[in-house]
């Protein structure tokens, strides 16, 4: 059981919590895809919960490494950015007849955010050390963008957003925010 505190160790505490994060993230995806909203809302903010426990074991056992960095972002990228798109997608545009012009922007919407997560999280990467934490994000976080889009899901559901135009528009806008120059403090 040494190997769980020996930082070189995939298999390390905090690593195995990354891969509990993982599983919720696909978890979520299987009841996003079976539109059952519930338990998908429950492992996503499972995942957000594994997330931020990774994080302080990693810091308080020294288990920081570069594979643990990679995973994490690569846990992130499933729970806080296609998590988060899938909940859109399935909630909102689902079955919902999208006409011919109305195609792209919709692909747009979509892609502009994957993409705009995916790059945040790649340059997160390249300009964090492992174990190292600043003082502030450059750009809102994908945890936070989730929780961005999780409010924007809750406003469709509870018809606080009257049309699934602007649940889109505003995607666009927190996918903008990933990877704007603005401050946010790190917790």
């Amino acid at each position: 059981m040494s190997f769980l505190f020996t930082p070189k160790h995939h298999f390390n505490l905090a690593n195995i919590v990354t891969f509990l994060n993982i599983t919720c993230g696909i978890l979520a995806i299987y009841f996003l895809t079976h539109q059952e909203f519930f338990g998908a809302a429950l492992y996503a903010w499972c995942a957000g919960a594994f997330d931020i426990l990774d994080g302080k074991i990693a810091r308080k056992y020294q288990l920081s490494t570069e594979f643990g960095v990679q995973l994490d972002s690569f846990a992130d990228f499933l729970s806080f950015v296609i998590v988060p798109v899938m909940f859109i997608y399935f909630g909102v545009i689902d079955g919902k007849e999208i006409h011919f012009l109305n195609t792209s922007y919709v692909a747009f919407a979509f892609i502009h955010y994957v993409i705009s997560g995916l790059r945040r999280l790649v340059q997160f990467n390249i300009d964090n050390d492992a174990g190292k934490v600043s003082k502030y994000f450059t750009g809102v976080p994908t945890p936070m963008g989730a929780i961005l889009l999780w409010l924007i899901y809750l406003g469709w559901v509870y018809e606080l957003i009257p049309n699934e135009n602007i649940v889109l528009f505003l995607m666009i806008i927190v996918g903008y925010l990933l990877n704007s120059k603005i401050k946010i403090p790190h917790p």
